[in-house]
């Protein structure tokens, strides 16, 4: 019979939330808790001893037996260090403890992970503190509570605590101009995103017999099979057993957790997927996405699969990105991106839709930054992403809205008058205004932006925290200019504001085809960059622009960046070094000898032909062995050039070694991959000693 699963019961069952916690502590502990919540304020000691006992005794009824503070290293991943909940009773038996002090504050050893210079190697202390935001929850038998990750001197050594700042300065910013427009109830405002996880599902057998997949996370060579995604019957297309079976496996864990899984099919590559969660508050949706990533790779094991998360696993087929859906929210549940029905509503849309499009202008360079790394520039640009330019499609009825205003002209539908922002009443927009335009990097899909430009394998927190500063800054100048207004002049102040930043920052929105080879030109006529890898792009974060931003919103200080840059850099060096260095192994190991092997058989039947083969031309054995001879003989001279690249590199410490290994080690790596992809195409499959791209797959 058929096992039953109740969503509803099942749901967030594994997540201390609020209406738990209430199960378990005081109504008194609990109003405290919402105090400091809503206002910001320190967690007494006493109510913080009270929710740990509460969260312990919730935990262990779920079979827990230790606790974790559960945080995200600049490594882009997630890490943790369990501790039991015994305590020896003095009379050779233990108790369970966990104290409010454990459950606020731990210090697991920082002396490992990523720091970018912001303590010496042999300073190990971390901190790590809760963060009452974003619930805890149970996981693989320990309790885990997502905590920030700083030094001994306060510095951020993770991803989480500039996110949060930057919430804390967009709703800053957001209040200030709602309280200008006459919002006097709105008590805090939030920015919301959801991320599209994309991915793929490979057979396990397989995927452990390449080297480069099991240490790269993507191929570093594969001849493409004759049919891959031509005929576009993979992507909604029926979803295999053994993949619905993870995938329904996947989703009852996510649950579980809390974490909405809402959409599931296959994607346009065979073998790749995606998963969509309902969006939410961006620092849940944040730890709901590392928590995801985690969760398919252990979910596939059980499966007999592997998830691949890289952005480009395969060369010419489909990659993965991480579309991040962006929008801002009020307390009262109003979406602030929203067109609305009245013109007070019009008046705020357009007015948040004014700041987006100035900033995403504005800092259009820091934007980019925030998606830069070795594993994306494989993706971007391809014809399955977006392109490296920063631009943003709005569609064709929300333009003719911003072109009224603009030019002062009538609006084209229906010959209504030009649309003056607070005056008169705009017509309103449906949510689908336009056809979905999947070729831009943010687009606006309604009542959200939709930015497709994240990677599947990083962290939505680096883009989320660009995309909340900036916007702070924006609605900060805002509410200075206004500010001045009176009551009377206000909606006159609005309409002008608008006006001008429509006008201003026009070159930005672009709702053409993406992909045409035309856009490049006509980006570089309206002055927009066009930072096409990651070595184009990291010279542009450490602007004085950029820091100037980041420290006036208090999001991070001008070390914090300079560490964050150092690490970007070490990363991509790094990365390239590692793929570089498999490749070489790989191919002296294994690809070379396969070759020679073939090669011999060839000779050897080429010579028992002899007698019957007159003509040399018809000698196809010969033909062939000579075409893999030479070919062997430049793939062995292309090694031996990496080999010396690598042993030339410079320290991995400026952007001139990002360019190093982009234009010397990248280049000769592409070159290596042409020649072993001829080769497999002409070597058997039972002499080649990978499995192929044809194997990979279709193997599921």
């Amino acid at each position: 019979m058929k096992e039953t699963i109740n969503v509803p019961e099942m749901f967030a069952s594994h997540v201390f939330t609020e209406k738990t916690m209430k199960k378990y502590i005081s109504e008194e502990h609990f109003k405290l808790y919402r105090t400091c919540i809503e206002t910001g304020k320190s967690l007494p000691m006493d109510t913080a001893d009270a929710i740990a006992e509460g969260m312990k005794n919730w935990a262990i009824s779920l079979g827990a037996t230790h606790y974790t503070h559960w945080f995200q290293p600049l490594n882009g991943g997630t890490a943790e260090k369990h501790e039991s909940f015994i305590a020896p009773d003095g009379k050779g038996s233990v108790i369970m403890e966990f104290s409010g002090k454990e459950l606020v504050k731990g210090e697991p050893d920082a002396s490992s992970f990523p720091s970018g210079g912001l303590r010496a190697t042999f300073e190990a202390r971390g901190y790590s503190a809760w963060d009452p935001t974003s619930h805890a929850f149970v996981y693989d038998g320990s309790l885990c509570i997502p905590t920030m990750f700083f030094s001994y001197s306060g510095e951020a050594l993770d991803k989480k605590t500039p996110l949060l700042r930057s919430v804390k300065a967009l709703n800053t910013q957001a209040v200030r101009v709602l309280r200008i427009l006459g919002d006097t109830e709105t008590s805090y405002v939030t920015p919301m995103a959801g991320a599209e996880q994309e991915y793929f599902l490979l057979d396990k057998e397989m995927f452990e017999e390449r080297e480069d997949l099991k240490i790269c996370g993507r191929t570093l060579f594969g001849s493409k099979p004759p049919k891959t995604q031509q005929l576009e019957d993979h992507y909604f297309g029926s979803i295999k057993p053994r993949v619905s079976a993870f995938m329904k496996d996947l989703e009852a864990e996510l649950w579980k957790l809390g974490i909405p899984a809402k959409t599931k099919h296959n994607e346009v590559a065979p073998s790749q997927h995606e998963m969509a969660p309902v969006y939410c508050d961006c620092n849940t949706s944040n730890d709901q996405n590392q928590l995801t990533m985690n969760l398919m790779r252990r979910v596939a094991d059980r499966h007999g699969l592997v998830c691949v998360l890289s952005e480009k696993p395969f060369d010419g087929v489909n990659g993965s990105g991480k579309h991040n859906n962006w929008s801002i929210a009020t307390d009262r549940g109003e979406n602030l991106f929203s067109p609305g029905k009245t013109p007070d509503q019009n008046a705020r849309f357009l007015l948040f839709l004014s700041a987006f499009i100035a900033a995403t202008d504005d800092y259009q360079e820091l934007l980019r930054c925030s998606v830069s790394y070795a594993g994306n520039d494989n993706r971007l640009g391809g014809n399955e992403a977006p392109p490296a330019i920063i631009s943003v499609f709005i569609g064709a009825e929300l333009q003719a809205v911003v072109d009224s205003i603009v030019t002062d002209s009538s609006y084209n539908r229906a010959a209504i008058k030009p649309i003056k922002v607070g005056i008169d009443s705009m017509p309103v927009i449906p949510r689908d205004t336009t056809d979905r335009n999947r070729t831009s990097p943010i687009a606006f899909t309604g009542n959200k932006f939709e930015f497709r430009m994240p990677g599947s394998s990083q962290s939505i927190s680096g883009p989320n925290v660009i995309l909340n500063t900036i916007v702070a800054e924006k609605l900060g100048e805002y509410a200075d200019r206004l500010s001045s207004a009176d009551e009377r002049s206000l909606k006159e102040a609005l309409h002008d504001l608008v006006k001008s930043e429509l006008t201003k920052h026009s070159r930005i929105v672009f709702n053409g085809n993406g992909y045409d080879s035309s856009w490049i030109e006509e980006a570089k006529e309206r002055r927009l960059s066009n930072l096409r890898t990651t070595a184009d792009a990291l010279p542009c974060y450490l602007t004085e622009k950029n820091i100037a931003l980041m420290e006036k919103h208090k999001v991070l200080s001008r070390s914090e960046m300079i560490a964050r840059d150092e690490i970007h850099v070490e990363k991509y060096c790094k990365t390239i070094s590692i793929e570089a260095s498999t490749l070489i192994d790989m191919a002296q190991r294994e690809i070379i000898p396969a070759v020679s092997a073939f090669e011999e058989k060839l000779c050897s039947t080429a010579l028992k032909r002899k007698d019957l083969i007159k003509k040399a031309s018809l000698d196809v054995e010969t033909t062939l062995c000579r075409r893999l001879a030479e070919s062997n003989t430049t793939l062995m001279e292309l090694l031996d050039r990496l080999n010396v690249a690598l042993s030339d590199s410079p320290e991995f410490s400026d952007y001139a070694s990002v360019r190093y290994f982009h234009d010397e080690v990248l280049s000769l790596m592409n070159q290596i991959r042409e020649v072993i992809n001829l080769e497999e195409v002409l070597v058997p499959e039972s002499y080649w000693p990978y499995p192929s791209y044809r194997q990979l797959l279709f193997s599921v």
